[in-house]
Formats: structure tokens, sequence, C-alpha cells
């Protein structure tokens, strides 16, 4: 398992280079303008790695870039999601969390005690995603599981 915030085992620096380099056609070909907030917005997710919640992106962009909205953020934040560029799950609190250039699927384990929180891998999903499928025909996105219990050192 992978904590969670440690940088994202990738490929290479350069496939993370060529994603970000690609975003702004990427967008422009979805009919959205390369604004000043839409540039901020990349280049703070440029510089992000592992997992980082709205509201926060929203704050490092106002101090890139004092006019960004939220709304922007967080419209710009679906459509990169749809490029694969970051991935939302939810934490123990509900609230929404980005995952920046995710290798892969991923769920998250996180200790109700000491707030540590670790990746749980699409290996290690396998057999929750399997008995649901099986038991009651559920397909599972293992990106929206988080379990919430106690880690070792806790209990």
């Amino acid at each position: 398992m992978q904590p969670v915030g440690s940088p994202a085992p990738s490929e290479s620096r350069s496939d993370d280079l060529a994603a970000w380099g690609s975003v702004r056609d990427r967008l422009r070909e979805r009919g959205l303008r390369w604004t000043p907030q839409r540039r901020a917005l990349v280049a703070v997710l440029s510089q992000t790695r592992g997992h980082v919640t709205g509201a926060d992106l929203v704050e490092r962009c106002r101090e890139q870039d004092p006019s960004t909205i939220p709304s922007t953020v967080y419209r710009t934040l679906d459509v990169l999601e749809e490029l694969g560029i970051v991935r939302h799950g939810h934490g123990p609190d509900g609230r929404e969390e980005y995952h920046v250039l995710p290798d892969a699927e991923h769920g998250h384990l996180h200790c109700r005690d000491c707030g540590a929180a670790w990746e749980i891998t699409a290996e290690e999903g396998a057999s929750i995603v399997a008995t649901l499928e099986a038991a009651r025909g559920f397909a599972v996105d293992l990106s929206h599981v988080t379990i919430v219990g106690r880690c070792r050192a806790c209990r």
C-alpha cells in the first residue's frame, strides 16, 4: 500500500511533461478557452503530486490569479478528469479529493484515530470488487472506495 500524499510512481517525468503540454490543445478541442484561470489551475496541478482537495486548488490558484472563481476550477477539473489528467474520489469526511496524474485506479484506507491514509491498489481491491460483482451484480468504481478503520499502530 502506498501512503496517500507520497509521490505517485510514474512511467517517467517526460510522460508527465507530455500530459501537461497537451492540456491547452485538448481543452481547446473541447471548445474551452485557454483563460488565465485555467492556466493557473494547470500550473498548480502540474506542481502537485498525489491528492489535493478542490478547495486547496482554488486557494492555490487564487495565489497566482486572484480573479479565479471556484466554478471555473471545478468545471475545468471535470474536463481534466475526462482527459485522464486527474481523478476524483472522496475522503472519509465525504469531501472531494483529486489525484493528479493517476497511474491506476485505486481506493483509500483512512485511520480514524491517527488520520493516516493509504492507497488500496487495484490488485488489493480486486477481491472487494469481485465479491460485490458476484454477490450483487454491482460494478464497483474502486476510485470511490474509502474504508475508514484503525491502522495497525492505533489498534
